[in-house]
């Protein structure tokens, strides 16, 4: 695959074009994105990487368009896994949601530096030394496994107390308070660091860590440097508008960890494969490449397509993503009518009420155990719900006029 410079020069140009496109016009305002703006955006930058892949097919040919989306579909599965991870950083430090997409975007701009100089890093050593392929396939064998014992053990790690975050707090002086969106304040008579840049830290070292496993997992697709760089580039794009676009479905995509764990198992076995096939180490086959059939890049995206699919309709559909779906609702429900001001239209307290009394009457389907595994807090989240109760019957008895059942009890 032959990639002139001019070729290289203008998709440069056009990836960093857009990155400030978002900085100057929609994130120096600081405000949350409506759900409309951000289906709007997640798909224009969808449309754009899917129209990218036209582009490669023409000019170079089905192989590496097959290449390329396989690539894309990848990154981008693992970019959504990394949003869980964004979720609970920023939870962990209470970042204002109206500040929370420049915390985004600064997250995406550190993940495509960091990545670049990794692929370019990835290229020159299999360019040199083709027993990288086995170090790649190792570490993506090794990250399957990782995820798969993380969810059997169901093992929590506080994302938010990294390792560069702990270094930041003993040598800069930091403050527990935001200061708007800005990166340091006036704390005490002292210049201190806000917790903005804590956040932008702790990701952007996530982030690190989350290439070691993303670059070995594309180059297992592809080993064109182009095809990588725009796959993870296209990929990063958008991704902070679905982050508001999905954000509630986050934690109902629970077979997710699953999912990535066989897809990075698969992308680490063929990389081992390829690695046999182009085997030059002496202790192997005498340094001589072993005759296996490698895995065509049809099926590579047909397994990842395939267990995507498998994954997100398991997740939404199972008995415990059933059970999540209730249980999620019906506390968002419940706390959007506990926030609800006195003077509420009477039409939303009644869709509020109604909404919850249907969510309640569900919980009676849940199994006992999906209940105790699911609920942080059972005494919390039944001190909501009698919250919502105990408002609701007090809305009854004072209102004028015959209105819905009232929210029932449990």
């Amino acid at each position: 695959m032959d990639v002139s410079p001019t070729v290289w020069a203008v998709t440069i140009v056009a990836i960093v074009g857009l990155l400030l496109f978002d900085y100057v016009f929609h994130v120096r305002k600081a405000h949350e994105p409506q759900l409309k703006e951000a289906a709007i955006w997640s798909a224009i930058y969808v449309g754009l990487a899917l129209l990218f892949g036209l582009f490669v097919l023409v000019q170079w040919g089905g192989v590496y368009a097959g290449e390329y989306y396989a690539g894309y579909i990848t990154e981008k599965a693992l970019s959504v896994d990394n949003l869980f991870v964004f979720l609970i950083i920023m939870a962990s430090f209470k970042v204002p949601r109206e500040d929370q997409q420049k915390v985004l975007l600064f997250g995406i701009t550190f993940a495509l530096i960091a990545r670049t100089a990794l692929i370019f890093v990835g290229a020159g050593l299999i360019n040199q030394f083709a027993w990288v392929f086995y170090a790649f396939g190792l570490i993506l064998l090794l990250t399957a496994g990782s995820l798969i014992k993380g969810e059997l053990s169901g093992a929590q790690h506080d994302q938010a107390d990294n390792f560069i975050v702990r270094l930041a707090k003993r040598f800069i002086h930091t403050t527990d308070h935001y200061d708007g969106d800005r990166l340091f304040t006036i704390h005490n008579g002292k210049r201190a660091m806000t917790p903005m840049l804590l956040v932008m830290v702790a990701i952007g070292g996530t982030d690190v860590l989350f290439a070691l496993d993303s670059i070995p997992a594309i180059f297992g697709l592809t080993q064109q440097t182009y095809l990588v760089f725009t796959a993870v580039a296209f990929s990063l794009m958008g991704l902070r508008q679905l982050y508001f676009l999905i954000d509630g479905l986050l934690d109902r995509l629970i077979y997710l960890s699953w999912g990535l764990a066989i897809i990075l198992g698969f992308i680490g076995v063929k990389l081992v494969i390829h690695a046999l096939h182009e085997n030059n180490l002496g202790f192997i086959n005498n340094g001589e490449h072993v005759d296996v059939v490698e895995i065509s890049i049809g099926l590579s995206l047909s397994v990842i397509i395939g267990v995507l699919v498998v994954t997100v309709l398991a997740s939404l559909f199972s008995p415990k993503g059933r059970a999540v779906r209730i249980i999620s609702s019906l506390q968002a429900v419940a706390e959007q009518y506990v926030s609800l001001p006195q003077a509420a239209p009477a039409e939303e307290r009644r869709r509020l009420a109604a909404k919850a009394a249907r969510y309640q009457e569900q919980m009676d389907s849940i199994s006992p155990r999906y209940r105790e595994e699911l609920i942080e807090s059972e005494k919390h989240f039944h001190e909501l719900l009698d919250r919502v109760h105990g408002t609701h019957r007090e809305y009854e008895r004072t209102r004028v006029g015959p209105g819905p059942e009232s929210f029932p009890t449990h």
